[in-house]
């Protein structure tokens, strides 16, 4: 066959299957969502398979523990903006004694980290000790899993500072890593240039956004999905119209979908 005939194909079938995995990806997450805020409900300081942490310090407390215990394996989420430069600087010692006893950490970040110096200072820093970093337009909420025996979620995913979820319960532990999988596969890595769709000239940001749009989002709503700007957002939209030939949002929906890109 043809490769102008067969590739297309190849690649329609592909796109398919991806655009099924973040589906998957976000029932997910939804399921993980509900399960954690049952569990949370309980009210519980301590219970038979985790425990209630109230604030920032006793979050690092245990993220301390958790650190120098850990013997195989960190899996890392860390969603939304750009973390501080002092606090990544300062993950480095305990990060880099994890690393010398043959600790393998991933860790997932959202496409908006890769313009910020520090995050991808670090992330290169954790590169050459043999980490490995991806990102991707959206990802789960954030936790730390180690081992794959406990892990750590905010209690309030909009605000890590007002505590945690430390959970051992392996049916949860199970549930999360597997969540943690699926966005990983997804993602790509930080040092690799975003992938642009051959067919849109999309990129994977620039489409969940108009996906996100159209589902019915503000653009507030959509940025803080994204871990973009509204300023971002609207610039972005801006960039799709012009390639769309579109003079406003309803014409540049419509004809985003005549050509598929939704």
């Amino acid at each position: 066959m043809s490769p102008q005939v067969g590739l297309p194909d190849i690649l329609r079938r592909q796109e398919a299957e991806l655009e099924q995995r973040q589906a998957d990806l976000v029932a997910s997450r939804a399921a993980v969502t509900r399960l954690f805020a049952a569990h949370a409900d309980e009210g519980r300081t301590h219970g038979a398979h985790g425990e209630r942490l109230v604030g920032l310090d006793a979050v690092q407390s245990r993220l301390e523990i958790m650190g120098r215990t850990m013997t195989s394996e960190c899996m890392g989420v860390h969603p939304g903006r750009a973390q501080r430069a002092e606090d990544l600087m300062a993950s480095r010692l305990p990060n880099a004694e994890a690393l010398a006893r043959g600790v393998q950490f991933r860790t997932l970040y959202q496409d908006c980290v890769r313009k910020d110096t520090a995050t991808v200072e670090h992330a290169n820093w954790l590169l050459q000790n043999g980490g490995e970093v991806r990102t991707a337009p959206v990802v789960p909420q954030r936790m730390v899993i180690t081992d794959r025996e406990c892990a750590l979620l905010p209690l309030d995913p909009a605000d890590s500072r007002k505590g945690a979820l430390y959970i051992t319960e392996p049916s949860i532990i199970s549930a999360l890593v597997g969540l943690f999988e699926q966005a990983w596969t997804l993602a790509e890595p930080l040092g690799a240039a975003a992938s642009r769709d051959p067919d849109t000239g999309l990129s994977p940001t620039e489409r969940q956004l108009l996906r996100l749009l159209a589902s019915g989002l503000t653009d507030e709503a959509a940025g803080q999905r994204l871990g973009i700007s509204v300023r971002t957002v609207r610039r972005q939209m801006a960039s799709i119209m012009e390639r769309l030939g579109a003079t406003s949002r309803f014409e540049a929906g419509l004809k985003a979908a005549q050509h598929c890109w939704l």
